[in-house]
């Protein structure tokens, strides 16, 4: 489809100091005033403002000027932890918090003052809390992963846990530790945080470590390994599980061991640490299997009961599960590496291999959302990897989708995915469904580009170092600009003889950019959105016949026109079928 185109203070030690304060102001003021009286009666010639600066007479008594409190200048005024927090540090506080922000991506500085335990509000709708459950729910092992992880973070998250489980259902936390480099984590994780817990509850805590970086999707299996009791939760170490989370999770679970479930996540700032509030929504992905949010089918909301469970085409990595179901399932994909991919595989196998995804809104889990991800800066070469070996094992003839979605060509991409013959293997013996049934059934929303013929930077055979760009955003004139083959310059032809222009929607919701000739007037029509184009030959449309060129301008660089045609011609960058 186109169209044309947010710090927290102890308030008992912050009362306590408030009134010492107020009582040392009035013991001065007291003082103040005899002292006003003694120098007036002596007839002091010298002002007592040369003796006291900081005092004043007002309404015939002397008073003590308040200090303004020094304005301390912002070292790092570009840093995003500096936008809205912060403005009360001394120099010195702002160079540690951000040193730490820059190996954390969140504030840790801030993390390490906040108390473990803190209470943070209760987010769920009205009608869980009215909610009963089965008393013979089955217990969990609570699976962490991190890697590089604060340890304030690590240690409010296992409190977290424990604090808001049920003891009877907590049979154990198991901690992995994805190969941290931080020297630190190899012995104060252990030696602070486990022996304190273990003197707590001896043996709650597990501990799992890599020898080397494994990625997440290992991670949460090494996890899953580890443990014994009936369902498993594996989170992020960068959480806080609130009151009531695994309950709604757990009773799902024992009416349907085949359902992996989902809390819904607020989002914790990372820069301030509060917490906003997400409503629940359902986990999809585009055909570059980047997870997003979207709404939940139109089934969901026909109970008109925003605590009821919805069914989801993906899930977002966080997530509950029948350990042995988990299991006979093959679980996540271990030739997954570093990030990306490996929860859009997980649900796409789920469902394909006889289960199925919900996100239960009356489970909330409080997540920190990164500035940036510190064992991976730049996430899209290991995301791109990961999504084009889901797309061998799992995609079926719709794998062109991903390297479309990614630029690449369908052959000689150069790109090693690793083994897969055992996850085909895997496939093939759980008798999965066909890919188009996951389309058909679970998430129809999703486009399948059937149409598309050839994809990539789009240029003129004269002037092969520029390439059509989308030009500024918002607005809706294409430019001429030179080659960089980034999403602003991708571009699609399709059989409805459409030119896509600045990437092209994965959603049937989402409208694209297409190339329009406005002929003579300033509104385009429809029939002026369809061009013929063969692949090295013109672009000429079919209601005014004008062709797409390029042509110097009166600043003599060269810019995109609409004229009658003068012979010249255009390639795609990759075909899919020759056109």
């Amino acid at each position: 489809m186109c169209f044309y185109t947010w710090v927290f203070l102890c308030k008992q030690e912050s009362s306590s100091l408030d009134m010492k304060l107020n009582h040392m102001e009035l013991h001065l003021h007291q003082h103040s005033v005899s002292l006003g009286i003694l120098i007036e009666v002596s007839a002091q010639k010298s002002p007592i403002a040369e003796h006291f600066p900081n005092v004043r007479r007002e309404n015939g008594t002397h008073v003590f000027k308040k200090r303004e409190k020094p304005v301390v200048p912002k070292l790092f005024p570009d840093s995003l932890l500096f936008a809205h927090w912060g403005n009360d540090l001394s120099e010195e506080d702002q160079k540690e918090a951000e040193g730490l922000f820059q190996i954390y991506g969140y504030n840790a500085f801030l993390s390490n003052r906040l108390p473990l335990d803190r209470e943070l509000r209760d987010m769920r709708d009205n009608r869980c809390l009215l909610k009963t459950y089965p008393k013979d729910l089955p217990d969990i092992s609570v699976v962490l992963i991190y890697i590089n992880e604060a340890l304030s973070v690590i240690k409010r998250a296992v409190r977290s846990v424990i604090t808001h489980t049920p003891k009877h259902l907590l049979k154990e936390i198991i901690l992995v530790d994805d190969c941290s480099t931080y020297s630190k984590f190899k012995v104060l994780t252990y030696l602070i945080l486990i022996y304190q817990i273990h003197t707590e509850r001896p043996g709650l805590i597990k501990k799992v470590r890599h020898t080397r970086q494994m990625g997440l999707a290992q991670s949460r299996m090494s996890g899953w390994e580890q443990a014994t009791a009936d369902a498993v939760a594996i989170l992020d170490a960068h959480i806080e599980v609130t009151v009531g989370w695994a309950e709604p999770l757990l009773a799902r679970i024992k009416a349907d061991k085949t359902v992996l479930v989902s809390p819904v996540f607020d989002k914790v700032h990372f820069d301030d640490l509060h917490v906003e509030k997400y409503i629940p929504a359902s986990h999809g992905f585009d055909w570059a299997l980047w997870c997003r949010y979207e709404s939940f089918r139109p089934e969901w909301f026909e109970m008109r009961d925003e605590s009821q469970p919805g069914k989801s085409p993906s899930l977002m990595g966080i997530f509950a599960a029948d350990r042995g179901f988990l299991g006979e399932i093959g679980g996540l994909d271990g030739g997954m590496t570093v990030y990306g991919g490996e929860n859009v595989e997980l649900g796409i196998h789920v469902w394909l291999c006889g289960g199925s995804v919900e996100i239960v809104p009356c489970s909330r889990v409080a997540h920190i959302e990164r500035a940036h991800k510190p064992y991976a800066l730049d996430l899209s070469p290991a995301m791109r990897r990961n999504a084009l070996r889901v797309a061998e094992i799992w995609l079926d003839d719709y794998k062109k989708n991903v390297f479309i979605a990614w630029n690449i060509p369908l052959k000689g991409h150069g790109i090693d995915i690793g083994d897969v013959s055992e996850r085909r293997k895997l496939r093939e013996n759980l008798k999965c469904k066909p890919f188009k049934w996951y389309l058909d059934n679970v998430y129809p929303s999703l486009e399948t580009w059937d149409n598309v013929l050839g994809y990539g930077g789009l240029q003129n055979t004269r002037f092969p170092q520029y390439c059509v760009d989308q030009g500024v955003v918002p607005g809706n004139v294409p430019i001429l600009y030179g080659c960089h083959f980034q999403s602003p310059q991708h571009c699609y032809y399709n059989t409805d003889s459409e030119l896509i222009i600045g990437g092209i929607q994965s959603h049937k919701y989402s409208q694209n950019r297409c190339l329009v000739d406005p002929g003579s007037g300033n509104n385009p029509r429809p029939m002026h959105m369809h061009w013929d184009f063969k692949q090295g030959g013109a672009i000429r449309n079919k209601g005014t016949q004008r062709c797409l060129e390029i042509a110097q301008g009166t600043s003599f660089f060269y810019k995109l026109i609409i004229q009658r045609c003068s012979g010249q011609s255009w390639t795609l960058q990759h075909l899919i079928t020759n056109f």
